[in-house]
């Protein structure tokens, strides 16, 4: 692992981006979001995913002029269609008019059928939280998980995001179905690391830390066993539901890389028409103190809030420069054409 100065690695991010052919501007927004997850140490989906996606440009899976196109508008709801474009930024596209439905009816819901891959699903409960409002979103994916009680992968592992703002720093929780992403069982291996608890089964049908040998199996442990089963298959009908769109056995037809073809679901809420932004604030704040005031397992630490971690990686990244892979780096530097 390397460090790299945040001003370098946006840059960098750009120049691949932008010389696998996007727009100067889709170049640079794409390059922030990717950058920003790096710098908050979620690397699988900030420029871990940058070489994946530059392919699947290249293939055509990502038309990378495409721009949402309205489906139906019904009070404050909005259903659009993402043309296949650029998952992130059809992702903050949704974001930003779930903010303005929000504004003028306290609530604003998309939900984007026919987008592709949105990465970090974080990236979005941060800006909107960042911005003043609660959130909850979600995706659905492709079938890469064994619903509870089967061997072979029938059910998308659908990240959830839920966001609440707080001054200090916002709540933020961006959770996979499953115990740990494939982007962390990734990490965790390339680290020589075994998994805290178990994650999912080896080759013996047993439950393993391994990351290495549940990546062979693919046989992810649901979180909460059969009820984060339950959960992802719920999240799955919601959003195809919703976005008018497919469902992840019909999304495993598309045969267009990780996402492609997915639906999405975004929910905003405004505080300052519920309660007011001051009440929020405080009660995000008695959450975070609570917690703060309860008994540790590890007296060294305090038990936090989701989000809070984030907050101190994304200080450190700041102050001693950003974590990364090193062979990553040097793949990425090629695709953007620097030494």
């Amino acid at each position: 692992m390397i460090r790299v100065d945040y001003a370098h690695l946006l840059e960098t991010l750009y120049l691949a981006l932008h010389r696998a052919g996007l727009s100067e501007e889709a170049a640079q927004r794409c390059a922030a979001i990717h950058a920003d997850s790096t710098r908050d140490g979620i690397q699988s989906h900030g420029i871990g995913r940058i070489p994946r996606f530059i392919d699947y440009v290249a293939r055509g899976w990502v038309d990378i002029t495409a721009e949402p196109s309205v489906v139906q508008r019904l009070g404050a709801i909005e259903v659009l269609d993402g043309q296949r474009g650029i998952g992130v930024l059809n992702a903050m596209h949704a974001t930003e008019r779930a903010m303005t439905l929000a504004r003028e009816s306290g609530v604003g819901i998309v939900a984007m059928r026919n987008t592709t891959h949105w990465m970090r699903g974080g990236s979005y409960g941060w800006k909107a939280a960042e911005q003043g409002f609660a959130a909850m979103m979600w995706t659905n994916t492709e079938s890469c998980m064994p619903a509870w009680g089967a061997t072979s992968q029938g059910i998308g592992n659908n990240p959830l995001v839920m966001a609440v703002p707080r001054e200090k720093g916002p709540l933020v929780l961006d959770m996979a179905m499953s115990q740990f992403s494939y982007g962390r069982l990734k990490s965790a291996r390339l680290k020589g690391e075994q998994l805290p608890v178990d994650g999912g089964f080896d080759a013996n049908g047993e439950l393993s830390r391994d990351p290495g040998a549940i990546e062979a199996t693919r046989r992810l442990l649901p979180t909460g066993y059969w009820k984060g089963s339950g959960l992802a298959i719920l999240l799955d009908a919601l959003a195809a539901m919703l976005s008018q769109g497919r469902p992840s056995f019909e999304i495993d037809q598309v045969k267009q890389g990780s996402g492609t073809g997915c639906c999405q679901v975004f929910i905003l809420f405004d505080p300052a028409q519920l309660g007011g932004k001051a009440a929020c604030g405080a009660m995000s704040d008695g959450i975070a103190e609570h917690l703060a005031a309860t008994t540790p397992i590890d007296e060294r630490q305090t038990v936090r809030y989701p989000g809070e971690s984030t907050l101190a990686r994304r200080r450190a990244s700041h102050e001693r420069g950003v974590e990364v892979d090193s062979a990553l780096w040097d793949e990425v530097c090629e695709l953007a054409g620097v030494s």
